[in-house]
């Protein structure tokens, strides 16, 4: 079974690269759960990011059903609200309240995947896909590695135990926001041996050890180099394969 990363981004002419291969692999008329962070008022409003994600899914695969799982703020992910679906999709929003919220419930859910559930995970979804969740920050030992807008909501560079669904570490947002910088200083300081950054309307599809690259956007592998605290970065484009 893949795991489809997508590194966020809502351009509706790369929706269907983007958004279907995992609906493919997730069957005919699937139920996708969407996993959403009801951050309450104002953009992070839990219905109104279910919403959003309906109707892309529903415009590359009219025959699907999306289900809201929507998880409060602070609130805990129970993975048996995924009985009876098809298909998993985490989406985006505050990654460090995605990863709290799945924080108790790690290897119930990467079970569920390994027997079988197809998983896409969007931005923060990506991120926590990955042996090393990159979760945040935007400074590393007080030195800036990334714009502080790219933050989420911390200052020092934050990695967590991810689902471990593939090797090292994700990234999303990466041309957009600058993240890129900020996992070659995860990779170079040894936080994730490698890791991908994905720009915006771009999927990682990650099978055994094969990753294939879909979308407008470009993947950004990252890998430690010969030396000492040294990483090297190589970009791939669409219909482009690298192994990880």
């Amino acid at each position: 079974m893949s795991t489809h990363l997508i590194g966020g981004g809502w351009d509706e002419k790369a929706a269907a690269a983007v958004y279907g291969p995992f609906l493919a692999e997730a069957g005919t008329a699937p139920t996708v759960a969407c996993l959403v962070l009801d951050e309450g008022d104002g953009p992070g409003n839990g219905p109104e990011c279910f919403a959003r994600f309906a109707t892309v899914l529903r415009a590359v695969d009219p025959s699907c059903t999306p289900v809201p799982v929507l998880v409060p703020l602070g609130g805990a992910f129970d993975p048996a609200s995924l009985d009876g679906a098809d298909a998993l999709l985490v989406c985006g929003g505050l990654t460090p309240a995605y990863h709290d919220a799945l924080a108790d419930c790690l290897d119930a859910l990467t079970l569920r995947v390994l027997r079988g559930l197809p998983y896409a995970g969007f931005s923060a979804g990506a991120a926590v896909a990955a042996e090393h969740a990159v979760v945040g920050g935007w400074l590393s030992d007080g030195v800036p590695v990334c714009p502080d807008d790219a933050a989420e909501d911390l200052d020092e560079l934050d990695v967590r135990p991810g689902l471990g669904l593939l090797p090292g570490a994700v990234e999303a947002h990466a041309a957009q926001w600058g993240t890129l910088s900020r996992l070659v200083e995860v990779v170079a300081r040894g936080h994730a041996r490698q890791g991908v950054a994905l720009d915006e309307n771009t999927l990682l599809t990650v099978d055994g050890g094969l990753a294939r690259v879909s979308g407008t956007g470009r993947a950004h592998l990252v890998r430690t180099g010969n030396a000492h605290g040294e990483a090297v970065v190589r970009s791939y484009r669409a219909g482009e394969e690298f192994p990880l």
